[in-house]
């Protein structure tokens, strides 16, 4: 059971999708960083000044005791964060798709290169009419 541990775990696709795993984890906070810190502050100052991180609707409200503070929390409907997380996935998209568009192409190319560099066919040989034709006349000498 081990051993059949061991290869699995060593197989090839397998540590290339943990590889994946952790690079997509590490590309999904950068993008999350160039939304929020990069996109959305512009489109939010084009739009008055609007923060969609704040953006939310008010459920229920928070309650208060009689000195102030906060007895229960309020309930919000925080649209601004599902807005924010549409933009990350929108981007994300299109990076992933720029990215398998780039690696087609270069597979389109990798694929004619090699259908133009290849070997010319060797010529062909004569065909089985033309050796049964050359044995009779080989038998009739």
């Amino acid at each position: 059971m081990w051993k059949e541990f061991k290869a699995f775990i060593m197989r090839g696709n397998l540590l290339d999708l943990a590889v994946a795993v952790v690079l997509a984890g590490a590309f999904g906070a950068v993008v999350a960083s160039f939304t929020s810190d990069v996109v959305m502050p512009p489109i939010g100052l084009a739009l008055g000044g609007v923060d969609f991180s704040d953006l939310a609707y008010t459920l229920q409200a928070a309650e208060l005791n009689a000195d102030g503070s906060v007895a229960k929390e309020a309930v919000l409907l925080r649209y601004g964060k599902f807005i924010q997380k549409i933009i990350d996935f929108l981007i994300i998209a299109f990076v992933i798709f720029m990215v398998v568009k780039g690696y087609n192409r270069m597979q389109e190319m990798r694929k004619k290169e090699e259908e133009t560099t290849a070997a010319p066919a060797p010529p062909p040989g004569p065909t089985a009419e033309e050796l049964l034709a050359e044995i009779r006349d080989l038998l009739k000498k």
